[in-house]
């Protein structure tokens, strides 16, 4: 089988297009691989001179016992997103659903806020994981609040932030509205509208040709993966293509996988 003009085919015929992402969407704009410990360490050498791993350093009991140090670390990923420019394939994916009427919507688990710097429309993208942009009270005293106006100084030497965000009501610490590893203090709200809007859409779409462009979804956490075969499964006339560079299994009858990197399989699949 062709895979690439079966890809081509699905996408042509389809009348909306649910796109899910992962981290690999985010690599080839270059930004760190978080999805193994040699990326990680690599990109936060004081993870591995302390011994911790991804899911150690975002922890929240950080923003508890040492609010200096989580601020270091999610202070630079702060500013490292706000300074990423999208790869070309987001402008891609934006002209594509401009064809298809901009009948669409946006499933991800990164936080980076990628897809609304592209100018997609940010009433259609579900951050399942929450967004770095956004900030939440540590103690549930004032609702969820936009983190524009906070900016991280971080000593990368000491690996220590010299100012952080605290709350105007009680004088909390704040932290990200991010879904952490062990994180019982997450505030669903935000992510809760996101998915109201997400369901009806779903609904709406019900008995139309879907195209599900599956973008960098791992394996470790498989949230992205779940949702996009789910969705394969159960509306009437999807149809998976999931594009990724070393975990492109993909189950029997759902459609057809790519084993390329995001953006060199957007400009393979819409060029």
């Amino acid at each position: 089988m062709d895979f690439i003009k079966h890809a081509k085919d699905i996408i042509d015929q389809a009348e909306a297009v649910l796109i899910t992402a992962g981290a690999g969407m985010g690599v080839d704009s270059g930004l760190p691989d978080f999805r193994g410990n040699y990326g990680f360490w690599k990109a936060y050498p004081i993870a591995l001179k302390l011994g911790y791993d991804f899911s150690q350093m975002a922890d929240p009991i950080w923003f508890k016992t040492n609010p200096k140090f989580a601020w270091a670390f999610y202070g630079h990923r702060l500013n490292l997103y706000r300074n990423t420019i999208p790869h070309e394939g987001f402008a891609l994916l934006q002209e594509l659903v401009a064809r298809k009427n901009q009948n669409y919507f946006i499933f991800t688990s990164n936080v980076d806020g990628q897809f609304q710097k592209a100018g997609f429309d940010k009433e259609k993208i579900l951050e399942v994981h929450g967004s770095i942009h956004h900030l939440q009270c540590s103690k549930y005293c004032q609702a969820i609040i936009s983190a524009d106006e906070t900016h991280i100084d971080v000593d990368m030497d000491s690996f220590e932030a010299h100012n952080m965000p605290y709350c105007e009501k009680c004088n909390a610490v704040m932290r990200p509205n991010i879904l952490m590893f062990r994180d019982w203090d997450w505030q669903e709200v935000r992510t809760n509208e996101q998915r109201k809007r997400y369901t009806k859409w779903l609904k709406d779409t019900r008995t139309q040709k879907i195209a599900v462009i599956e973008l960098g979804a791992g394996t470790a956490i498989p949230t992205v993966r779940l949702e996009s075969q789910r969705v394969a499964k159960q509306q009437i006339f999807a149809n998976l293509i999931r594009i990724n560079p070393c975990d492109d299994e993909i189950p029997q009858g759902l459609g057809v996988s790519l084993l390329y990197g995001a953006k060199d399989g957007l400009e393979l699949l819409l060029n």
